[in-house]
């Protein structure tokens, strides 16, 4: 993931520690809302929905919050109906951005987003312009200081997982989507500390960024990160570890 699999990780570290666990309690209830509402209730056989109340646990919500959350979603409360759709554009230096959102108002959220990008040395574009840019997959961030290569590389191979790559202080574990919940199930049976892990677009190749549109960049992924209707951003920049600490 060359530089986002680092911003994956600082972006988790930060998550921890700083004031913006509110802003991801709302982001969170949208996804078991949606994943409850196109797959249904029963965590049994919606894998998407497990995932979201995994992710709501790991933030210590509410049970009551995620309770509610999938029942707007399945019809037994009442609840705003979201829709979600990916807007794509360009960043500093040409980089791609991907950007999945939920809303219950596209014309607001796309005015905003548009706003969002031209401020910050970005253009939102047209879609499909870099949307071919990208694959689905699962991928695993684990921090090498945080598991021993051979021994994670033996639960890869029996896992079934595509590929481990290095990438900085990270080795990155790439996986077909529907294998995600088995292999990173076999990564934490190994009590390994995972840093970071969702089923995301990872792109084909890398724009690397340096200095100023180094420094654009990370500020413009922080601005969408920020927006309330946006679940995810993906792009294919690479930017060195420590050009994203002096931004941290």
């Amino acid at each position: 993931m060359s530089g986002h699999s680092k911003w994956s990780t600082i972006k988790h570290k930060k998550g921890a520690l700083d004031a913006k666990r509110g802003k991801m309690f709302t982001k969170l209830i949208k996804e078991l809302t949606v994943s409850a509402r196109l797959g249904g209730g029963d965590v049994n056989s919606n894998p998407r929905l497990r995932k979201a109340i995994a992710d709501s646990k790991a933030l210590n919500m509410p049970s009551d919050n995620i309770k509610r959350a999938i029942q707007k979603g399945t019809g037994e409360l009442e609840g705003t109906t979201y829709e979600e759709i990916t807007y794509e554009g360009y960043g500093p230096g040409g980089a791609a951005i991907l950007v999945d959102a939920m809303t219950d108002n596209k014309n607001r959220t796309v005015s905003e987003l548009r706003y969002t990008f031209s401020k910050n040395a970005g253009n939102l574009g047209e879609s499909g312009c870099v949307g071919w840019m990208f694959t689905k997959k699962g991928y695993i961030i684990v921090e090498k200081a945080k598991a021993k290569e051979d021994e994670l590389m033996e639960v890869v191979l029996d896992s079934g997982a595509d590929d481990m790559v290095e990438d900085g202080s990270n080795f990155v574990i790439y996986c077909a989507p529907e294998n995600f919940e088995h292999v990173l199930e076999a990564v934490k049976k190994k009590n390994v500390d995972v840093a970071s892990s969702e089923i995301g677009k990872v792109p084909q190749n890398y724009v690397k960024l340096e200095g100023k549109q180094a420094q654009q960049m990370l500020k413009l992924m922080e601005a969408i990160e920020d927006h309330d209707d946006v679940q995810h951003v993906w792009a294919n920049f690479d930017i060195s570890e420590e050009e994203m600490e002096r931004a941290g």
